[in-house]
């Protein structure tokens, strides 16, 4: 379920960012330009999660 939601919100964020960049720049907006940084930033995120290592906890005595 962690998958779809970053997914969800990865796709949201990036559609809104290249709509944004896009009028600024004065060019038409692409839907699939969108659609394909928003797999490749999702995937970019699984993947420096996997990297990161998890924070070891200390057990007190």
């Amino acid at each position: 379920m962690a998958y779809i939601w970053t997914f969800f919100w990865t796709f949201l964020l990036i559609q809104m960012a290249t709509y944004v960049v896009s009028s600024m720049n004065g060019v038409p907006y692409n839907f699939v330009t969108g659609t394909t940084i928003a797999v490749i930033a999702t995937v970019a995120i699984f993947v420096i999660g996997a990297i990161i290592p998890k924070p070891q906890v200390e057990e007190q005595h």
